[in-house]
């Protein structure tokens, strides 16, 4: 990984996300929905959301085309490809891909937006694919790879060829947390440390920075959407879904705004160097088991 690139002349706009998200079935027992959603935000930035019939969690995965590789950002909850197919139908997207803009040898490069259980369960599906790298998602392994050192957490670059991904440092919900942000569509990819959801909080003070360094971060690199891995809320300001939840209709919108990120900082400064629960509009605070909440 080298040094982050300068932000671009030619600024990236922002697409509506026009579509029904898969949220569950009435009865998870007679589930109408895929096993993973696919949805082309453009050409070549792909959306997935895994079915929360196999999985409450209902992680997002992002897959990514440059001229050279592929990047896949998470892997999903589920590691038997019999109910999460995660392999297969990354397979038939690279195919797709491939048949449009012939490469030989075209990689896939597997990285993770942190190390809990329901973004790397489909890890073993890459294991001794052809032409791939799956990155370890504990902080030694994605930190080392994406050339993180020590305090000095300075954006990296990740060059899929003719495209450039930004690794952004985001320890707070975890330890090994890494923001993404991808030049040419101007999203910021940030996992479970910003989304429509409660925020668990490992650690406060790390936390902190982290929305401290993606607002200086946003403010030199124009963003056009801020998508994160979940939807735990509902439509309802301050109301979300509960845990273990499987079906959602309700549900808000996945991408949020630059704007969210100045409310997360807001409300962190409300709620003070303790610790504490905070309920907001279209996210929720929650420190981890232990603090004071």
């Amino acid at each position: 990984m080298s040094k982050a690139a300068e932000p671009s002349h030619k600024l990236p706009t922002a697409r509506p996300l026009d579509l029904h998200w898969i949220h569950g079935s009435e009865s998870a027992k007679h589930n109408t929905d895929p096993d993973l959603q696919t949805y082309w935000y453009d050409e070549s930035t792909v959306i997935l959301r895994q079915n929360k019939a196999t999985n409450y969690e209902a992680p997002f995965l992002y897959l990514l085309f440059g001229s050279e590789k592929a990047m896949l950002v998470d892997t999903g909850a589920t590691a038997d490809p019999a109910f999460l197919p995660l392999r297969e139908t990354v397979d038939q997207l690279l195919e797709s891909w491939c048949e449009k803009h012939p490469s030989e040898g075209y990689e896939l490069l597997v990285l993770h937006s942190h190390e809990h259980g329901d973004h790397i369960a489909g890890d073993q599906q890459f294991q001794g694919r052809a032409n791939t790298t799956v990155v370890g998602a504990d902080r030694t392994s994605a930190w080392s790879f994406l050339g993180f050192n020590g305090n000095a957490l300075k954006p990296q670059n990740i060059d899929l060829g003719d495209r450039t991904v930004l690794a952004i440092a985001s320890p707070g919900h975890d330890a090994a947390a890494v923001t993404y942000y991808d030049s040419q569509t101007g999203i910021l990819l940030t996992g479970d440390t910003v989304y429509r959801g409660r925020l668990y909080i490992e650690d406060w003070a790390a936390f902190t920075d982290t929305i401290d360094r993606l607002i200086r971060f946003a403010e030199e690199y124009p963003v056009t959407h801020v998508l994160g891995c979940h939807i735990e809320m509902t439509r309802e300001p301050g109301v979300d879904y509960p845990v273990r939840t499987t079906y959602q209709p309700d549900e808000p919108p996945l991408e949020m705004t630059v704007a969210h990120l100045h409310q997360i900082r807001d409300a962190l400064t409300k709620a003070g160097s303790t610790p504490k629960r905070v309920i907001c509009d279209d996210f929720i605070l929650w420190p981890k088991p232990g603090d004071n909440d």
